[in-house]
């Protein structure tokens, strides 16, 4: 068995444009829900924004609002995959340009993997090639629970349309899920072509091999060059300044380096406090640590002014007793608040 490069990411918890939730938004509208914004913090006008970034967080919630905002008697299983079926190659922008630009359609695959936090999934993909067939793998084991089979129904059926927008007709050989059975599977039928099978270890979708070296239409060697010089200017820039930590750190920030706990911080990521405490973890830090992070690099630059006194500086970062700041700052420093002011020639 061959496999492809693992994905750029590990899980879901990747910035995103705001196209998905429009389209998401737009989806919903169709059936008379205009609430699935609520609990975002989003506004209409963003959502619109096609330079605005929002955090996994957002989009899942609106996930969340779209399927418990369905219609009484309406299949989510149906409407996850006709969902997925509005996302064309289109709507991911460059991204998108660049793997219809692409030479052949292991091309494009190599490619979307190596940029996939330019994607709007939440179910992890990984390819191999193996006895004549393609074996694509969508990994929910970090999505939500409440949201997985939605998920991975979407992202299947938005995969799929993908791979059709770029060589059609693509016709799948097998489709396996994890969950269980529907009363009816007549919705996958239609849009995937054969008849999934359920309760097995993994997602995942087989194609022929062959598809892999057929050449794209649109292939333009130099039009995916001038893309791919685009889509790493920009994951460059995400990567720089966003991930889970950079995520707790702004907000942090925000509260002045206050610390409100935890838990308060999980709620506005929209996750809970043990998903939090995983994730900062495989990041290689800690609450904990980037709330010291934080009032450090703050008491600096409070202390440098020479305008606040180190007890004031100790209420703006706050500690409920001075004591307990300046212990912090030793700890940080090496030497007191007050001395460390006069070491920049400010009063303290």
């Amino acid at each position: 068995m061959v496999e492809f490069a693992a994905p750029a990411v590990r899980d879901w918890d990747f910035p995103r444009s705001t196209a998905s939730v429009l389209l998401m938004s737009s989806f919903a509208a169709e059936h008379g829900d205009t609430a699935v914004l609520a609990g975002t913090s989003l506004t209409p006008e963003q959502v619109r924004n096609p330079e605005a970034q929002i955090d996994a967080g957002q989009e899942l919630a609106v996930v969340r609002n779209l399927q418990a905002g369905l219609p009484p008697g309406r299949d989510p299983d149906a409407a996850a995959i006709a969902l997925g079926r509005r996302y064309h190659v289109t709507t991911f922008g460059i991204f998108g340009f660049a793997c219809i630009s692409s030479p052949t359609l292991a091309d494009t695959m190599a490619f979307a993997l190596r940029y996939l936090d330019l994607s709007f999934t939440f179910s992890i993909p990984h390819v191999a090639v193996d006895g004549g067939e393609i074996r694509l793998v969508l990994h929910d084991e970090l999505v939500p629970a409440d949201v997985a089979r939605f998920l991975v129904l979407r992202d299947l059926s938005a995969i799929y349309t993908v791979m059709g927008d770029l060589l059609s007709p693509i016709t799948l050989r097998r489709v396996e899920l994890r969950f269980a059975e529907p009363s009816t599977v007549d919705p996958y039928v239609a849009a995937f072509g054969v008849r999934p099978a359920f309760g097995g270890p993994v997602n995942l979708v087989t194609l022929d091999a062959a598809y892999l070296d057929r050449p794209l239409p649109q292939a333009n060697l130099h039009t995916v060059a001038i893309c791919e010089a685009q889509c790493r200017e920009m994951v460059t820039r995400r990567r720089a300044r966003t991930g889970i930590s950079h995520q707790v750190r702004e907000r942090l920030i925000r509260l002045g380096g206050a610390d409100t706990g935890m838990d308060a911080i999980a709620r506005e990521l929209m996750m809970s406090p043990r998903t939090l405490r995983r994730r900062l973890t495989e990041a290689g830090t800690s609450y904990r640590a980037l709330v010291d992070e934080v009032r450090e690099a703050l008491a600096e630059e409070l202390l440098a002014t020479g305008v606040l006194s180190v007890e004031e500086v100790a209420v703006r970062l706050g500690y409920a007793e001075a004591s307990s700041f300046i212990y912090a700052f030793k700890r940080w420093k090496g030497v007191t608040p007050a001395a460390y002011a006069r070491a920049l020639g400010r009063t303290g």
